[in-house]
């Protein structure tokens, strides 16, 4: 597994930047936790196992939210590890609709499980009941969990504003690459 950057690394303190002010400016949700959740979320998904970190009885990747549900529901899981699946599934639907809404399409399509799965609703679904499973001496603590299942939405589109963000600093970056 990828080692997790620090929040002194120049990635991690770039996302932050981008997050707080989409959340605080554009969304009008001045909230430190959820803002440094979604930070410390971009960051591990840089890394691919991070997006997908169950397999399958044959070592492949689990990137289905039906066949990560399945787990839920397979060998009488303990409350932890049911905790730990939907808050995955929760940040995995957050990071789709947020960062490439445009996947969604690929990911629902016909021939995948997911086909009948509204990302949105179950991205507030899993928050929800993770925050149930867990206490607020976890981390992350329930009421953390139970915030991203309300502002769900928002963080979607606090998401979106980030992307969008990093879109115009490539833009920015390309244009000042071909002044030079």
């Amino acid at each position: 597994m990828a080692q997790t950057l620090s929040t002194e690394h120049p990635l991690h303190r770039w996302f932050s930047g981008l997050v707080e002010n989409a959340l605080y400016s554009e969304v009008g949700l001045c909230d430190p936790a959820l803002a440094d959740y979604l930070s410390v979320l971009l960051v591990d998904f840089i890394h691919m196992d991070r997006i997908f970190p169950f397999r399958d009885d044959f070592g492949r990747p689990i990137a289905q939210i039906a066949d990560m549900l399945s787990m839920t529901q397979s060998h009488a899981p303990a409350a932890t590890r049911e905790a730990i699946v939907h808050r995955h599934i929760g940040d995995f639907t957050l990071f789709w609709t947020g960062i490439y809404p445009e996947n969604l399409k690929r990911l629902c399509a016909r021939d995948h499980r997911d086909h009948f799965i509204d990302y949105f609703r179950q991205g507030k679904r899993s928050y929800a009941i993770a925050s149930e499973l867990s206490a607020e001496n976890t981390a992350p603590p329930a009421s953390l969990l139970r915030r991203l299942s309300d502002h769900f939405e928002y963080c979607v589109y606090g998401l979106g504003a980030v992307r969008r963000e990093v879109r115009a600093c490539e833009a920015e970056s390309r244009s000042a690459g071909l002044r030079t």
